[in-house]
């Protein structure tokens, strides 16, 4: 807990998307993975901080961004990554590169969401943010236990004064760097679901 303490993990995640969206916005170079993946890693302390409710997608989202770190040692590029698994045929098996950067997208997707719900809710609690958020990104894909669970955990949720202690911001500077990173990951988020898209693997499994 010590680095959250003296750092700004806001910050670092909005300048990282920020890079990733300048290299979609550029069109002449592709995304590569260890920088995505890198930007990725830096959102997972959020995940903890949010409690027992996302701790579920904390464990998965940290694990596939992992993967996603050890496979840019072979992989250049996001394309390369889904075309590697196009020709093993193994897009959708489970554990593959594939797979794992469709959830990471999605562990983006759900704390641009939250961010957005934070930005625009009144008063102290993160319960209707939150909850939005996860019914619009992961509650489609979750079993009816799943979705059960993260809703009793939603009652043990810090409140938003909470959060921002643990991010070391106050509201007007996190406002900032959550503007930032809905603007700046939203291209991104794009740019992925366009290269499944693109090959036909679809992106709602």
């Amino acid at each position: 807990m010590g680095d959250l303490e003296t750092e700004k993990p806001l910050k670092k995640i909005a300048e990282a998307f920020k890079e990733l969206e300048a290299t979609i916005k550029s069109q002449t170079q592709e995304v590569e993975v260890a920088p995505f993946s890198h930007a990725c890693s830096l959102v997972s302390p959020l995940f903890g901080c949010l409690g027992i409710a996302f701790k579920f997608a904390e464990m998965d989202y940290v694990a596939k961004v992992h993967d996603l770190a050890e496979a840019s040692k072979s992989i250049d590029t996001l394309q390369s990554v889904l075309d590697k698994d196009i020709e093993r045929n193994s897009v959708r098996k489970g554990g593959s590169h594939s797979r794992n950067l469709l959830r990471v997208k999605r562990g983006l997707d759900m704390v641009r969401v939250l961010f957005e719900q934070i930005m625009v809710s009144e008063g102290n609690s993160l319960k209707g943010p939150a909850s939005k958020a996860y019914a619009q990104v992961f509650a489609p894909h979750h079993g009816w236990a799943i979705r059960k669970a993260v809703a009793a955990g939603m009652y043990a949720l810090p409140t938003k004064a909470q959060l921002l202690k643990k991010l070391n911001e106050d509201e007007s500077s996190a406002i900032i760097q959550m503007q930032s990173y809905v603007a700046a990951s939203a291209p991104v988020i794009m740019y992925v679901d366009k290269l499944f898209l693109s090959r036909e693997l679809g992106i709602d499994w």
